[in-house]
C-alpha cells in the first residue's frame, strides 16, 4: 500500500516528527549510539544518528558509540580502528560488546553512567561555588537570563 500526502500534508507530518523528536531527547544526559559491526551500513547511519542527537539533545549530553555483536569476529565488516577513529574524531566514549554474550554490556552502562555522574557531580560543585548577591554562597537564586 503506498500513501501521497499532498504538500500540506508532508509539512504537518514533519512538523509532528520534529515535534516528537525533541520531546524524546529532552533531558536526555546520555546516549549510546550502537551499530552491527557485521554490517557496515548500520555504522555508515551513524553519522546521521549524531547529527540528529546532537541537533535535539541537550549540547553536553553524554554520548558513546558502541559496536555489537564482537563476538562475531569472523564476520566482522568495520574495523575497530575505523569505529575508533571515529569516535575520537567526534568526542565520543567507544566500545566493543556482545549482547548475546553479555561481553562489555555492563562496563558500557558502568562508563557512561560515571562519566554522567562525573559531569552532573562538577555541575553541583560549581553551582556550590557561587556567591548570590546577598553574599550567600550556595545555588544562586538570581534569576537566569
Amino acid at each position: 500500500m503506498t500513501k501521497t500526502f499532498s504538500a500540506s500534508g508532508s509539512f504537518l507530518l514533519e512538523l509532528t516528527y520534529r515535534a516528537v523528536t525533541s520531546a524524546y531527547y529532552r533531558g536526555a544526559v546520555g546516549a549510546m549510539l550502537v551499530y552491527d559491526m557485521t554490517k557496515h551500513q548500520s555504522f555508515d547511519h551513524m553519522t546521521r544518528w549524531l547529527e540528529e542527537l546532537r541537533g535535539h539533545a541537550d549540547k553536553n549530553i553524554i554520548i558513546m558509540l558502541i559496536g555489537n555483536k564482537c563476538d562475531l569476529g569472523s564476520l566482522r565488516a568495520v574495523p575497530t580502528e575505523d569505529a575508533q577513529e571515529f569516535a575520537q574524531r567526534e568526542n565520543l566514549f567507544f566500545i566493543e560488546t556482545s549482547a548475546l554474550e553479555a561481553t562489555n554490556v555492563e562496563t558500557a552502562f558502568f562508563t557512561i553512567v560515571t562519566e554522567i555522574y562525573r559531569i552532573i557531580s562538577k555541575k553541583i560543585l560549581a553551582a556550590n561555588d557561587k556567591v548570590d548577591s546577598n553574599g550567600v554562597q550556595g545555588f544562586s537564586r538570581e534569576p537566569r537570563s
